[in-house]
């Protein structure tokens, strides 16, 4: 394949990530972004010297954390935010960030081999906010095929309840 999929994917902690109420998020990050390393289709992620992101701010928001990754193609993207291991912490979301009303989360192709920059995760995120889903950035429930013109639009994954 030519092209990959990037994500972006930002949030409001409900309360400091050092707060007991986080505390089970914050264990959870090793060993999900080890079970995200080690996934069928995973190509890269967003780090600092701690393993994670949880560092880096984005969207000029001192409280936000993001999540950035590229995956080999949006199926293995979607296999893993929605099955599998990384299934516990979706469920939990809602416990441990605040709900937004803007989207936190974008999807894009990127040519294979290239590493997306923060800024370019936000860029495309403020695109998805402006325009709704397009062809340059978009989401699970409304994805776009890539420039190669390969995508599984009708997979269970793409939706969830």
């Amino acid at each position: 394949m030519a092209h990959h999929i990037a994500q972006i994917n930002v949030a409001l902690p409900a309360e400091p990530l050092e707060s007991a109420r986080l505390a089970d998020f914050v264990a959870a990050l090793d060993p999900i972004n080890a079970l995200a390393d080690t996934a069928q289709g995973f190509v890269w992620r967003l780090t600092t010297e701690d393993g994670n992101a949880t560092a880096i701010r984005v969207l000029d928001d001192d409280q936000l954390i993001v999540n950035m990754s590229v995956w080999e193609s949006i199926e293995a993207l979607g296999a893993f935010v929605y099955r599998g291991g990384h299934t516990g912490v979706m469920r939990r979301r809602r416990e441990w960030f605040v709900p937004m009303r803007e989207s936190t989360t974008a999807l894009w192709w990127v040519p294979a081999g290239t590493v997306p920059t923060v800024a370019d995760g936000e860029q495309w995120l403020r695109h998805l906010r402006a325009h709704g889903p397009t062809p340059a950035a978009f989401t699970f429930r409304s994805p776009f095929p890539s420039p190669d013109g390969i995508i599984a639009a009708e997979q269970d994954w793409f939706c969830p309840a």
